[in-house]
C-alpha cells in the first residue's frame, strides 16, 4: 500500500501495481459473417483492458485519449477464449501510456497465440473530468525499462505528429 500525500502526489507504483488481465469468449454476436471477431469489437476489449492498468496505476477516473497503434495479427474466431494483458508502460504528468497485449488460448490443448498489441494513452481525471497529476512508475527488470525508453519514444513522436497536423490545418486555413 502507498501513502499519498496532502498536497493530492502519489508516490511511484510498480509496473506490477496497474497489470490487469481481462477474459471474454468469442460470441457469434460478436463476429462478421465468416465467424472472425469484428475488429471493432476487439478495440473494445482492448479499450476496457487499458483503462484497468489505467485505473489500478492512478486509482482516478481515466478517459481514453488515443489508441496509437494496432497489429491485428491473426483472426479470432467464435467460440475462441481471447486473454487480454495490460499494463502501465509510462506515467507522464496526467497521462499514461498502456499496452495491451491479446493471446486466443485454446482452452483444450493449454496452448495461446498471439493475435493482437495496442498502445493507448489515457488521462486521469476527477468527477468533473479536470485532469489529476499520475504518480510515476518504476520499471523493474530489463522488458519493463525497454517498455519504459520505447514510451518516452512513441511519446515524442505522437507529439510530432499532433505539431504536423496542426501545421497543415494552418495552411488549409491561410488558402481559405
Amino acid at each position: 500500500m502507498t501513502i499519498e500525500t496532502m498536497e493530492g502526489h502519489q508516490s511511484p507504483r510498480t509496473v506490477a501495481e496497474s497489470q490487469s488481465e481481462m477474459a471474454e469468449v468469442v460470441l457469434p454476436n460478436d463476429a462478421n459473417p465468416l465467424g472472425n471477431l469484428l475488429g471493432g469489437k476487439l478495440m473494445h476489449f482492448i479499450d476496457l483492458a487499458g483503462a484497468m492498468a489505467a485505473h489500478r496505476h492512478s486509482r482516478s477516473y481515466v478517459v481514453t485519449a488515443s489508441m496509437d497503434h494496432i497489429d491485428f495479427l491473426a483472426p479470432v474466431h467464435v467460440g475462441d477464449l481471447l486473454i487480454l494483458k495490460s499494463s502501465v508502460n509510462r506515467a507522464f504528468h496526467t497521462s499514461m501510456e498502456v499496452g495491451v497485449k491479446i493471446w486466443v488460448e485454446n482452452y483444450i490443448n493449454g496452448t495461446r497465440r498471439h493475435v493482437a498489441s495496442a498502445y493507448l494513452t489515457f488521462v486521469a481525471v476527477d468527477q468533473l473530468g479536470r485532469r489529476l497529476p499520475v504518480p510515476t512508475i518504476i520499471p523493474e527488470n530489463e522488458e519493463e525499462k525497454q517498455r519504459y525508453d520505447d514510451a518516452g519514444r512513441r511519446r515524442e513522436l505522437r507529439k510530432a505528429e499532433v505539431e504536423r497536423k496542426k501545421e497543415g490545418r494552418l495552411k488549409a486555413a491561410d488558402q481559405i
